[in-house]
């Protein structure tokens, strides 16, 4: 599907320890910046009580929770736009991510050097956005040297997308991000089109000690930076949040429970990725199993039918549609089809947040 949150952040800010946790995948994580080289993929559950509720009524062998995908993107350092460090490498593994998760270190720890020096969140925040600013200089400067050849034979389209260049290279010589700024429609296909970096959506995650749980100041910082660009930001602890994937259901609520807090960091940074990517979830549920599926708003039912299967969308005849809300009311689907609360939906229906679905299908 490619729906994926890239995860960035400078060398030794607990990015990797962060992204295993997340994925229980175990990307190497030691004191060394290019110790994740080939960007590690990691799938993410998203936490959704509905799934959860509709199974306590369908009791199923097996429950699958929606999931989004997390990239970790190689240790990115001063320079990388220049091809610093693993520069151009880090650059095409980040274009291909829809949202930047930025590891922020906000903990002291003499064991851990910080490749800069010190503790301090507002300068590196801004040292990996002049890396996406420069990189997105170098190809705006590619593109509007290709225009500018094109703009001598005439060619009015290119004319007007070099103004628009023009438009972007101000922003950025002044160095703001593009994720600041409100652009049209037009500007808007221009950025998709060069995936320009400075302009994907961004999640702050503060990175805090084992005992800064609820927050410190390097984390107040932060937030007083992502409240300016109106982005979301987690507080979580990277080596709490690996204590937790480690333990099982009922260890990690008293765990949880210990530590004061109601879900994980990782669980909230799930959710808001999942949000943030545009997604919503359908389920599908039946004795052997009660699931949710990850579609982009504004999803058909014949398309959402080929993200179960391929088979389903070719043979697709009807999707039989009960509203979540109807169907825990009605305690099960037999009541919800009596009480005339079942709709069949052609192919063109927009699927919607929380729709229970049953595809028909003939191959």
């Amino acid at each position: 599907m490619g729906f994926k949150c890239g995860i960035v952040g400078l060398p030794n800010v607990g990015k990797s320890t962060t992204f295993n946790a997340l994925s229980k995948a175990n990307a190497e994580s030691s004191n060394f910046p290019f110790c994740t080289i080939d960007p590690n993929v990691g799938i993410a559950t998203v936490k959704d009580k509905r799934l959860y509720k509709l199974a306590e009524l369908v009791n199923p062998k097996k429950i699958t929770p929606p999931t989004v995908e997390f990239v970790d993107i190689a240790g990115l350092v001063k320079g990388a736009s220049q091809g610093a460090g693993l520069g151009n490498k880090f650059l095409s593994h980040i274009r291909d991510v829809q949202v930047i998760v930025h590891v922020v270190r906000c903990f002291e720890d003499e064991d851990i050097v910080h490749t800069m020096g010190d503790v301090n969140p507002k300068r590196d925040i801004e040292v990996i956005d002049l890396e996406l600013i420069l990189a997105d200089l170098q190809t705006i400067e590619n593109r509007s040297n290709k225009l500018s050849k094109q703009v001598k034979t005439g060619d009015k389209k290119a004319k007007e997308e070099l103004e628009i260049l023009g438009k972007f290279k101000e922003l950025l010589e002044s160095g703001k991000p593009l994720r600041a700024q409100v652009f049209n429609e037009k500007e808007l296909s221009i950025i998709k089109e060069l995936k320009l970096l400075s302009a994907k959506p961004v999640i702050y995650v503060a990175n805090v000690s084992e005992d800064d749980v609820a927050g410190n100041k390097y984390s107040n910082e932060v937030k007083e930076i992502a409240n300016k660009e109106s982005a979301p930001v987690i507080v979580l602890s990277s080596k709490v949040e690996e204590q937790i994937s480690r333990l099982d259901e009922e260890e990690k609520r008293e765990f949880m429970e210990m530590l004061g807090i109601e879900e994980s960091g990782l669980e909230k940074l799930a959710k808001v990725g999942y949000k943030m990517l545009g997604l919503i979830t359908f389920f599908t549920a039946g004795p052997k199993e009660v699931r949710g599926w990850t579609i982009k708003k504004g999803t058909t039912a014949k398309e959402a039918a080929g993200v179960i299967h391929s088979d389903i969308e070719r043979g697709f005849i009807r999707a039989e549609i009960i509203k979540y809300d109807d169907y825990i009311a009605c305690g099960d689907e037999k009541e919800a089809k009596e009480k005339g609360l079942m709709h069949l939906e052609g192919k063109d229906y927009i699927m919607q947040d929380g729709d229970v679905v049953y595809f028909r299908f003939n191959v």
